[in-house]
């Protein structure tokens, strides 16, 4: 069999890794067995898999492979954020972004190669859009990241916590996004708990409501306005889903659990959405939402016409918000040395125009 043709096990969470060897006629708990190998032990040699019998790995080794993007930069600011980027077989590259805190390790991973929404303050949206990213494409990010940081002095794994805040946006690539969540909560896997892995959407309100059912894991919203006329300006997709719908769709999702809430993101642009008047509408919108707000400081791109807030406007917006019952913090902006910061990500895309303006059509319309 040509290399080709062989399936990358990086694309099977569990379930699906058992239906991979009902197929060639071997036992459902092999699937167990080599999820373990691969993600927990970051093992990608057949041979190396001792508790498999020789006649299996001869023939993983001729039907299947552990392929991982090709590391074509690895870059660390000035804080410690690092950030990989990643060359994928079809020659796009995509980025991913490590955060260390003194609490918590927090992996970025990208979902798209590129993005469709266009947001108008981000720098993916910017680069256009080539396509959703694959299973192994996703769960790749986690593998490298793991492979590269190494283990702390008690052997427990550098990363805690797995963000899709990346490229892309995640419920756009919904049957891709959910397997390697699959994989990042497995037990047999990386063992992360559902709070401890976060999407981030800008507001595709019939996936959210798929998510709730499939895979709750803690939820982020990209917001940025509080009202619809100035969303529709900075997120095209509020055209599609506006305010009303979107904060009906995180209501529902609040119900998985009663100490669930969501995370509501809102980047600081000069002179946009950062006035007091803002804050106050912001307050009495996100009143009947268990929720609590991420204020995110704008970090520049080339060719942007925004400005980032100044202190002093954040400061404002956010004591407004505290007033009102609103759990706020300011998101301290890291790794914007090396464009790892919060909407920097840009990777490198081949833009297929053609299919961005339809599937662009299909949201508004």
């Amino acid at each position: 069999m040509s290399d080709t043709a062989k399936t990358n096990l990086l694309n099977h969470d569990r379930r699906s890794m058992q239906d991979f060897f009902a197929g060639i006629g071997d036992q459902p708990f092999r699937a167990t067995q080599v999820v373990k190998w691969i993600h927990q032990y970051g093992v990608d040699n057949f041979d190396d898999m001792t508790n498999l019998s020789k006649e299996l790995r001869a023939r993983l080794r001729d039907i299947a492979e552990i392929r991982l993007p090709e590391v074509e930069l690895d870059q660390v600011a000035t804080d410690g954020t690092r950030k990989w980027l990643l060359r994928l077989m079809d020659g796009n590259c995509i980025e991913t972004v490590f955060i260390p805190e003194e609490d918590r390790g927090t992996l970025c991973v990208s979902s798209q190669v590129g993005c469709t929404l266009n947001c108008t303050f981000c720098a993916t949206g910017h680069q256009g859009f080539n396509r959703s990213l694959t299973v192994d494409e996703i769960i790749s990010q986690l593998l490298v990241a793991n492979r590269s940081l190494g283990r702390d002095p008690k052997g427990e794994r550098i990363i805690t916590n797995v963000v899709f805040m990346g490229m892309g946006e995640p419920l756009l690539n919904f049957e891709n996004v959910v397997p390697a969540m699959r994989l990042m909560l497995d037990d047999h896997a990386y063992g992360l708990s559902r709070r401890r892995v976060t999407l981030s959407t800008a507001g595709v309100v019939p996936m959210m409501d798929r998510l709730r059912e499939a895979c709750p894991v803690s939820l982020a919203v990209s917001l940025h306005a509080p009202n619809d006329l100035l969303r529709n300006e900075l997120v095209p997709l509020n055209r599609k889903y506006p305010i009303r719908e979107l904060l009906g769709a995180c209501r529902r999702y609040c119900d998985i659990s009663p100490r669930s809430r969501i995370t509501f993101e809102y980047v600081m642009l000069a002179g946009i959405n950062d006035g007091v008047e803002h804050a106050q509408e912001l307050a009495e919108l996100l009143m009947t939402v268990p929720s609590k707000v991420n204020l995110i400081p704008f970090n520049p791109f080339p060719q942007t016409r925004y400005r980032r807030s100044s202190n002093e406007s954040i400061d404002r917006f956010r004591e407004v918000l505290i007033k009102a019952g609103l759990t706020t913090i300011t998101r301290k902006t890291r790794g914007d040395d090396i464009d790892a910061a919060c909407g920097q990500l840009a990777g490198r895309i081949q833009d297929r125009t053609r299919r961005r303006v339809r599937i662009m059509s299909q949201i508004q319309s």
